[in-house]
């Protein structure tokens, strides 16, 4: 989620990375209230401009503040369930077919070798690197996979470098957890 917020700001134009490092290009405030959050923090935080710094401290609040949201905007309902020995909040969509339609767009483009426009291809490289690819591609020919593999490799060099970062942030994150 966190990349895909930076992914958000890059674009609508506010954010470029290079070589590991987010850059702002644009300071006015976006009209969405968590995008605008999201930029104030990076001017207000000059001295880190490392996307990995980023991707971790996003992280931390991206869950909430996402479902935070989509509850404002009417795309989850918040429930509380029963998970073992604790009490858990989840977010249900309201309609699972809004839900799923990011998913079922970005299948068909694949599947009918499209090309994508610069959100999907953001998405798609999102999927990638936390292997959700399987899902999107679940039952298409491989010719369909090594579409998608081309349609990042060509992907503009900031994008490719937000994907490199989340692969490493992804990695470093495993490892740790398993240390």
């Amino acid at each position: 989620m966190a990349a895909a917020l930076l992914g958000e700001l890059a674009a609508a134009g506010r954010i470029s990375f290079d070589r590991g490092n987010i850059y702002v290009l644009d300071h006015r405030p976006p009209a969405d209230a968590l995008q605008h959050l999201i930029l104030d923090r990076l001017v207000g935080e000059p001295q880190h401009t490392a996307t990995r710094t980023w991707l971790s401290y996003l992280a931390a609040i991206a869950h909430d503040e996402v479902a935070r949201r989509l509850w404002q905007v009417g795309k989850v309902e918040p429930q509380r369930q029963r998970r073992l020995l604790r009490t858990v909040t989840v977010h249900v969509p309201t309609d699972m077919n809004v839900a799923a339609w990011s998913w079922a767009r970005l299948s068909t483009k694949l599947r009918q070798y499209e090309e994508l426009d610069a959100f999907d291809l953001a998405l798609a490289g999102i999927c990638v690197s936390c292997r959700l690819d399987q899902f999107i591609l679940d039952g298409a020919p491989y010719a369909v996979g090594a579409h998608l593999r081309r349609l990042l490799a060509a992907a503009p060099q900031p994008m490719r470098e937000l994907f490199a970062d989340l692969d490493t942030a992804i990695g470093h994150a495993v490892l740790s957890h398993r240390t």
